[in-house]
């Protein structure tokens, strides 16, 4: 990683980007627009050993996604800080982690799991989940939102296009969940390297989808692996570990956009209790509703890009190398593009955020997360639906993925 050059924007915040603890904590709102004012295209230098450029504002955001023949994503889409090597292993093999015309090649075979037919076929599987979860909230007075009514939008869609029975499909959800949060000691020991305990848990996720591979060989069908194993990219078959990290991509993508941003946007709910009355008997605001959820909680706060030519930007130079990351999250509250950001309105409009990015990389499965959470949120509005938070709130150790892992709730 090279050092910012001389003429780039000094920032002049002692504002570290990988500190977690900022995050869990809620403090990175106010730091995202102290760095958008003074230093929005700021050099990091984290207390992991990890350098990096970060974009704060949502023109140089949009800017770096567009740009994919400057920026690659080919060592990955997290900033790895001293324990990970600079070639990612997924590089050229995973979808988010591969550029043109590989990429392409990638995602004509993926798309047709992800398409709005599927998001239909998807949205009836969650329809009848959350009516058994929803009802059993209500007999009970209340529940945890996080475990036992989100995880079912991910579950339902797991089931729908990796063609597994629920079971299943929440133990593959407790394994990505793992791997996701490797540095968050609810869902694993954090002791020891890190290094090894990410590589144990890339391949705990690994083994379930073998078993699931073997199976599809003996009886092969319409879902994802079965598509995947028969298809050719370039004239080639892809190998195991090719199939592997692809449905590894949809399983964790699939289960932290959908089930975290149901429980941010709950809380967004709850934490404002007028948008929650304009929610309720009006299934017309959904669809805004849902927009301003997705905004509000940036589930994906960032991805990484490494530069691939010496590029500018005002009066930055991004060499040859560099790491750069693209934060969705500060993107989002851009004072510039969205009117009172820090404000959370369920009829705001327009609302073009980033929170499936955007360019070359949008998320493929943004039609399936769309419908998922939109069905929940139209069972607020059509039932009357009222939780009222009755604990603390948890929320998931990383600056990667924003999530909430408690949400105990009483039914009101």
């Amino acid at each position: 990683m090279t050092a910012p050059a001389p003429h780039a924007e000094a920032a002049t915040a002692p504002i570290d980007l990988t500190d977690v603890d900022m995050f869990v904590s809620g403090a990175h709102t106010a730091a995202f627009t102290r760095l958008r004012a003074e230093s929005p295209i700021h050099w990091n230098e984290g207390a992991d050993g990890s350098r990096f450029w970060a974009l704060t504002r949502y023109d140089d955001v949009m800017w770096a996604y567009r740009n994919h023949e400057a920026f690659s994503s080919a060592r990955g889409a997290i900033v790895g800080g001293s324990f990970r090597s600079k070639a990612d292993t997924s590089a050229g093999k995973m979808l988010v982690s591969t550029d043109l015309p590989r990429h392409r090649m990638l995602k004509q075979v993926i798309h047709p799991a992800m398409t709005a037919g599927s998001a239909k076929r998807v949205a009836a599987r969650v329809e009848g989940l959350l009516d058994r979860a929803l009802e059993q909230a209500r007999r009970d007075g209340g529940c945890d939102f996080a475990t036992d009514i989100a995880t079912e939008l991910p579950a339902g869609a797991l089931m729908e296009i990796m063609g597994i029975g629920h079971q299943d499909a929440h133990e593959l959800i407790g394994v990505t969940r793992r791997m996701v949060g490797y540095r968050d000691e609810v869902f694993v020991d954090i002791g020891g390297d890190e290094r090894l305990r990410l590589a144990w848990l890339q391949a705990e996720v690994f083994e379930f989808f073998a078993d699931v591979l073997a199976e599809r060989r003996r009886s092969p069908g319409e879902d994802l692996v079965s598509t995947l194993l028969k298809a050719e990219v370039n004239g080639r078959r892809l190998t195991e570990e090719e199939i592997f990290y692809n449905c590894m991509n949809v399983a964790v993508g699939g289960n932290e956009t959908s089930s975290y941003t149901a429980c941010t946007g709950l809380v967004a709910l709850m934490d404002h209790p007028d948008q929650y009355e304009r929610l309720l008997g009006r299934p017309e605001v959904v669809s805004t509703a849902v927009e301003e959820m997705l905004r509000w909680s940036s589930t994906n706060a960032y991805v990484q890009r490494v530069v691939e030519r010496d590029t500018e930007r005002g009066a930055v130079t991004f060499r040859r190398g560099d790491s750069v990351t693209l934060w969705n999250y500060s993107a989002n509250r851009d004072e510039s593009v969205f009117a009172d950001g820090h404000l959370f309105d369920i009829a705001r409009s327009p609302n073009r955020h980033l929170s499936y990015g955007a360019g070359l990389h949008r998320c493929i499965g943004a039609p399936v997360a769309q419908a998922e959470l939109s069905l929940l949120f139209a069972r607020f509005a059509e039932e009357g639906l009222r939780f009222r938070p009755v604990g603390p709130v948890r929320r998931l150790r990383s600056n990667f993925i924003l999530g909430i892992t408690r949400l105990p709730v009483e039914v009101v």
